[in-house]
């Protein structure tokens, strides 16, 4: 899954987790080398493109319109 830049807006919430949720997180994020918040940024993200399952994923579709800018005479050639 392509990630948003970092200059994305963000806004800050806070939350509560179970004390052996969070430190798997912690541990998890530690050995991947990531940061924690970019961890959960990714879950969120997870979870919402999860519940949107009948809709087109945003990246999807990102990835489908530059290609058809960069390959637009190219599928045109392959039409019937």
């Amino acid at each position: 899954m392509k990630r948003p830049a970092s200059g994305e807006p963000r806004r800050k919430f806070s939350s509560r987790a179970p004390t052996d949720l969070l430190a798997s997180l912690q541990r998890l994020a530690l050995a991947d080398g990531r940061p924690i918040q970019s961890v959960l940024e990714e879950a969120l993200r997870d979870y919402v493109e999860r519940r949107e399952a009948g809709q087109p994923r945003r990246h999807v579709l990102r990835a489908l319109n530059e290609s058809l800018g960069e390959f637009d005479s190219l599928y045109r050639g392959l039409a019937p």
